[in-house]
């Protein structure tokens, strides 16, 4: 049985879309569809202050607890030493040496504060000599930077340095410009580094593993790692709740001062004209991550520094993620 062939009448004055008119694939986005969620989200939660009732909630809570867990502590102790003296007095031990741990902690807390109020405190005599011309006022500034680091063994070249040439500065200016180039130059080196490692993490996290919040549990350890080693870099070595407190200071510095935004003139420079973008959204993402926690090391360097940004400047954004993405994403085998 022969069949007729099927004509199909074409209209060609159909509007037939053009492939350059489809469109793009998800992950084929470019900068703009990458802003950085897990730092963006980190920095939004740490700016806010908690309201006086929280904190009134949460202070009562604690204060509440800590006392019925020692009251249970010590009536569950003398009743064990009424039934089992001699286990009793294996748990009175081990109560009073976890007593002396809590004790120490908290000696190293108040250290750390203290340790911190005191690089303030040197930054802010730095400044105002420098506002009020007092030659005087910067050289006790710089006596006290060189009884900071008197046991810093990076400092030791830049500290015979300074005590050489400061007699011949006559101005304040002048002195802590000098102050600031000799001693300050190998911790800024140190800090950046710092930086540069934790800017490597959450770009590489964050590119590489697609589960959830993964990027911004890495985010958050990485930026804690890094403000405490900054901080440890200029001499405040600071604890947990000390680490907690800086690092809300650093963010309120971001805020403050408007640097938690992306420009992006800036990531195309850094990724050779958003080629990672072009290549995966992940590696986009990435990038806005490690370019935002690289501002918030910058912020951590003016706030822990005991010397202001005077006669040097840090190391731009795009430097240091130059840097840090150098051995990632390298083109050598």
């Amino acid at each position: 049985m022969n069949r007729k062939p099927i004509l199909i009448d074409i209209d060609e004055d159909d509007a037939t879309p053009s492939p350059a008119e489809t469109p793009s694939v998800p992950e084929l986005q470019t900068f703009s569809s990458t802003d950085g969620k897990a730092m963006r989200g980190l920095v939004t939660i740490a700016a806010r202050r908690p309201r006086r009732l929280a904190r009134l909630f949460w202070g009562l809570l604690t204060a509440l607890v800590v006392t019925l867990l020692s009251i249970s502590l010590w009536n569950f102790t003398a009743a064990l030493l009424e039934s089992n003296p001699t286990l009793g007095y294996v748990v009175t031990a081990l109560v009073a040496a976890l007593v002396l741990i809590c004790v120490v902690l908290i000696l190293r807390e108040l250290a750390s504060f203290a340790r911190l109020a005191k690089i303030d405190k040197l930054r802010h005599a730095a400044e105002t000599a420098v506002s009020n011309q007092d030659l005087s006022a910067a050289r006790d500034v710089t006596a006290r930077l060189e009884r900071l680091y008197s046991r810093r063994h990076e400092t030791k070249w830049g500290r015979d340095q300074l005590k050489e040439q400061a007699a011949h500065q006559l101005d304040a200016v002048g002195l802590l410009n000098l102050a600031e180039h000799e001693v300050m130059t190998p911790l800024d080196a140190m800090a950046e580094h710092e930086i540069e490692i934790a800017s490597r993490q959450v770009a590489t996290v964050t590119a590489l593993v697609p589960l959830a919040f993964a990027d911004v549990l890495a985010a958050l350890l990485a930026n804690l790692r890094m403000i405490r080693r900054i901080a440890e870099v200029y001499g405040a070595r600071s604890g947990t709740f000390g680490t907690w407190r800086l690092a809300r200071a650093v963010i309120t510095h971001l805020v403050a001062t408007g640097a938690v935004a992306i420009g992006d003139d800036m990531l195309g420079s850094i990724a050779g004209g958003g080629m990672l973008a072009k290549v995966s959204r992940r590696f986009g993402e990435g990038l806005v991550n490690g370019a935002l926690t690289a501002r918030v090391g910058l912020a951590a360097m003016q706030v822990c520094r005991p010397l202001p940004f005077v006669a040097s400047k840090p190391s731009s954004v795009t430097k240091l993620v130059q840097r840090a993405l150098t051995g990632v994403f390298s083109k050598d085998p």
